[in-house]
């Protein structure tokens, strides 16, 4: 018994390589586009390196104080450069009691009216911006434009009549002149801020609550109130830095030195008439700063999220 044997095909040396496993390998980047990579890369340096000098000659003042304040008072403007030799601590001991009092008195001067501040903001400015973003009455868009105007109104225009009017009060040499305002929503930037996050809170929210039985009052306090801790942040943050550093109104209404706040008291340092101590001054001056600097440190996330979240572009 015979078997026949089929010879098969002898396989096309075209497609002889087609079972055999094949390497697959990324095809190398061309000239263009390596030139266009390093391209990017060395204009992402310059930027960077741009970016980093700026921030290194905005810093420097501050540097400067800081390394001044460790200095002795013959030797920091002789010396500008941030090295130090040795150390002057009796700076900070010699300026916390070179005034009238401690200066742990005039921060808690300044500690009382930035509160008042934070209180009269939050309350006065969060309620009109309630009214402006919920309620419908008659004029609301022309009242609405005048409290947006008066953000471009200076501060200088307005204090000769105020400081008139507290003075007849006799409110002068208090902290009522500087707290008083801030009850009556005179913050009109805050205010608009608080419109705009509002207005992105959905009105479903006020309805359902209407329907339960409640009211304005209780619809802000339990509804909108609530949802609106990012812009009550951001506005509690603005407030502390720039009442705290409020050089001018304290120095128009506080004349008497037991009622000086943070930045009068720094001004007490410096004397057209004797020698003055630059030492203690910048010494304390950093000192005046840390609040600042810790409130805006742990506070900057809440900051941006809430400018992010009112429209503000």
């Amino acid at each position: 018994m015979t078997t026949k044997l089929q010879t098969l095909p002898a396989p096309d040396r075209k497609t002889s390589g087609a079972g055999k496993p094949t390497n697959h390998r990324k095809p190398r980047e061309s000239r263009g586009t390596l030139a266009f990579s390093r391209k990017q890369r060395t204009k992402a340096l310059g930027k960077h390196a741009i970016l980093i000098l700026a921030g290194a000659l905005m810093i420097y003042p501050l540097l400067w104080m800081v390394v001044s304040s460790l200095r002795a008072n013959e030797l920091i403007f002789r010396e500008p450069g941030l090295w130090l030799n040795s150390l002057e601590m009796s700076n900070y001991t010699d300026g916390w009691s070179a005034l009238t009092h401690p200066f742990g008195h005039y921060m808690i001067n300044s500690a009382i009216v930035v509160i008042g501040s934070i209180l009269g903001n939050l309350i006065s400015c969060s309620m009109a911006a309630y009214a402006f973003a919920r309620l419908q009455f008659n004029g609301k868009k022309l009242f609405f434009g005048i409290m947006l105007l008066t953000i471009m109104l200076p501060f200088h225009v307005v204090i000769v009549p105020q400081y008139i009017l507290f003075s007849q009060i006799g409110w002068v040499n208090t902290f009522w002149p500087l707290i008083v305002p801030k009850l009556l929503a005179t913050e009109a930037f805050f205010v608009f801020l608080m419109v705009q996050f509002i207005r992105g809170i959905p009105k479903d929210l006020d309805e359902a609550a209407r329907i339960d039985g409640a009211g304005h009052p209780r619809i802000f306090l339990r509804v909108i109130l609530p949802l609106m801790v990012p812009a009550l942040a951001t506005t509690t943050i603005f407030t502390f830095i720039w009442t705290w550093n409020d050089f001018f109104g304290a120095l128009i209404y506080l004349t008497d030195p037991d009622m000086f706040t943070v930045p009068v008291a720094l001004r007490a340092f410096v004397d057209s008439q004797s020698a003055t101590s630059w030492g203690s001054l910048f010494a304390m001056s950093i000192v005046s700063l840390l609040p600042v600097f810790l409130v805006f440190l742990f506070g900057q996330r809440f900051l941006i999220k809430g400018i992010a979240t009112t429209g503000i572009k």
